[in-house]
C-alpha cells in the first residue's frame, strides 16, 4: 500500500472507531455491571490487526482512545481505556501471532475483550486500592465472550466485504 493511501486508510478507520463509540455511547445496554459496553469500535480494533501491521494497529488504538477522551471523556475514563485496552490488544497480538492456525477472528476477537475487561479491573483495582473489584471478573468474563463473538462476527464479515471488494477494484471492475 502507498504511504498516502495507507495514511488515509488508517484516518478513516480511526473515524469509524469514533463514530462506533459515540453511537454505542447512545445505546441503552441494560448491563448487570456497572461501565459493560458492547466494544463497538474494538471492531475497527479487529480489522486493523488484521490489515495493518502492530505498530499501526496499536496507532489506530491509540488515536481513537485519545480523540474519545477528548471529545468527551475524563482522566479517569482514559486509564481505564488504556488499560483495557493494552491488555486487550497484546492478548489480540499474541493469539495472532503464536496460535495464527489454531485460532479464528472470532477467538482472536473473544481473548481480546476478556482481556480488555481484565486491564479495566486491575486499573480499577489500582485507583480503589483494593483487590476486591476482581470480584467482577466472572461476569465480566461471560459479558466479555458474548461481545467478543458479536464483535468477531462482525469484523469477520467486514474483512471479507473489504477483500471483495478490493478484488473488484484490482480487476477493474470498479
Amino acid at each position: 500500500m502507498k504511504k498516502t493511501s495507507k495514511l488515509v486508510y488508517i484516518s478513516l478507520l480511526i473515524s469509524q472507531a469514533l463514530v462506533l463509540h459515540i453511537v454505542e455511547g447512545m445505546l441503552p445496554i441494560p448491563f448487570i455491571t456497572p461501565g459493560a459496553r458492547l466494544g463497538l469500535s474494538n471492531i475497527i480494533t479487529v480489522i486493523a490487526l488484521y490489515t495493518l501491521s502492530y505498530k499501526e494497529t496499536f496507532l489506530v488504538l491509540a488515536i481513537r482512545i485519545l480523540l474519545s477522551v477528548m471529545f468527551g471523556g475524563s482522566v479517569s475514563r482514559l486509564m481505564y481505556s488504556l488499560g483495557g485496552a493494552i491488555f486487550s490488544f497484546i492478548s489480540m497480538a499474541i493469539m495472532k501471532k503464536i496460535l495464527k492456525d489454531k485460532v479464528s477472528i472470532i477467538g482472536v476477537s473473544v481473548v481480546g475483550a476478556v482481556f480488555h475487561n481484565i486491564g479495566q479491573l486491575i486499573v480499577a483495582s489500582l485507583i480503589v486500592e483494593t483487590w476486591g473489584v476482581l470480584l467482577y471478573l466472572p461476569i465480566l468474563t461471560i459479558a466479555g465472550i458474548g461481545t467478543g463473538i458479536f464483535v468477531g462476527f462482525t469484523s469477520y464479515y467486514a474483512l471479507n466485504h473489504l477483500k471483495t471488494i478490493n478484488k473488484k477494484i484490482n480487476n477493474g471492475f470498479m
